[in-house]
């Protein structure tokens, strides 16, 4: 049988079939669960590839190089969480080295850089990073690394990959895009000049709310094997099981996000013209200020709409509560509709004075569109204003 070669396929199907040939020994067309800790040696140093499941499981590694080839990457590296991908990621730097980032990320990410990371002596500067020209006039003689997101959570800001890219490549930098809200489906950062992808793959890639994990994917050979030097060391892997369910659950990621966009589109074309409504923000609508970038770099607007409620925060949270259908819960990317109210649920660890000037108003909340029927997601919201 031929070696699947992934460059010869397009994405649906390398999502499928990318680093999941059949089982050799028993034909399964679904790649096993290895669920061991260690492999049987056949001499001193003789093995089969595998020594110990921290540095390499075969479920794992089928992960990673499926999440590759979707990314159009040479190397990706799982791990047990979004934030230990991020960990993994800060290997890069050093004490002395200054990071740049975008000014709206998931509030884990900031509380990591400002209350973990700070203290190993690495600065961080947040920058509206949609306007290349704040990142420009943030870099100093010691910036080594520009942190973005796009859209950014919750405000959905687009960041130019290109432009960015072109910008930190002119000063030796490294560029690293947290591609969770767009996915390998709708926008390919390396593609643009990124030198690293991470992913939260609880969210979109996994799919359906029942496991978590992250990854990291380059082309980069250097910056691949320190950050595969540290995940060994630190030890911070997806484990076989995960690894298993984010397998089966990519292999729809197309179809899954296809529906969510386009439910995602209809709502917030519904929301922005409601009267209960202050604002919508959502990239595939002529109101946002980014749509045209957001059309060249990415394929359809993403599944996620935040909007401000009139009324402010008990408005916000008495819709939260009343509003049926929607599951209140942080987490996005999943079959079911979320909702949640970002600054006091996903950003709460951002202080209320910061949230407030980056644009998190206590009236804010995100859904995270799931693919129910449309016409029922409608409904739902219809009957939350209507109990308000």
């Amino acid at each position: 049988m031929k070696k699947y070669n992934p460059a010869e396929h397009q994405f649906e199907t390398n999502a499928i079939h990318a680093g999941q040939d059949p089982d050799p020994s028993t034909g399964a067309i679904t790649f096993p669960i290895y669920q061991t800790s260690t492999y049987v040696q056949e001499a001193v140093g003789k093995h089969k590839g595998y020594e110990y499941s921290r540095t390499s499981n075969p479920t794992r590694c089928a992960l990673e190089a499926c999440l590759a080839s979707l990314e159009g990457a040479k190397y990706g590296l799982c791990f047990a969480s979004g934030m230990a991908a991020m960990t993994n990621v800060l290997s890069l730097v050093k004490a002395g080295d200054h990071v740049i980032a975008s000014d709206d990320l998931y509030g884990g990410t900031p509380r990591l850089f400002n209350q973990v990371y700070a203290g190993y002596g690495i600065e961080f500067t947040y920058v509206d990073s949609s306007f290349t020209d704040r990142v420009e006039a943030a870099i100093k003689p010691n910036t080594k690394l520009v942190w973005i997101e796009t859209p950014t959570n919750p405000l959905l800001k687009i960041t130019e990959i290109r432009a960015i890219s072109s910008l930190t490549h002119r000063h030796k930098l490294i560029l690293l895009v947290d591609n969770t809200f767009a996915t390998p489906f709708l926008q390919r950062p390396l593609d643009l000049g990124a030198d690293i992808v991470l992913h939260s793959v609880t969210k979109y890639i996994a799919g359906h709310a029942d496991t978590v994990g992250g990854v990291v994917m380059t082309s980069n050979d250097a910056h691949y094997e320190r950050m595969k030097f540290h995940q060994n060391a630190a030890g911070a892997v997806m484990g076989p099981f995960d690894a298993f369910l984010t397998m089966r659950g990519v292999k729809t990621l197309a179809l899954r996000v296809e529906r969510q966009c386009e439910n995602a589109l209809h709502l917030a074309q519904y929301l922005e013209q409601h009267p209960k409504v202050e604002r919508v923000i959502y990239p595939g609508l002529d109101s946002h200020p980014q749509k045209k970038i957001a059309e060249r770099q990415m394929r359809l607007g993403g599944g996620i709409i935040s909007f401000e409620i009139k009324g402010g925060l008990n408005t916000a949270l008495q819709f939260l509560e009343l509003v049926p259908l929607y599951s209140l819960a942080e987490s996005l990317g999943g079959v079911e509709s979320l909702i949640e109210h970002p600054a006091m649920m996903t950003h709460a660890a951002i202080p209320k004075e910061r949230r407030e000037t980056v644009g998190i108003t206590d009236g804010l909340i995100r859904i995270s569109v799931g693919i129910e029927a449309y016409e029922d997601l409608k409904k739902a919201i219809d009957a939350g204003f209507a109990a308000i």
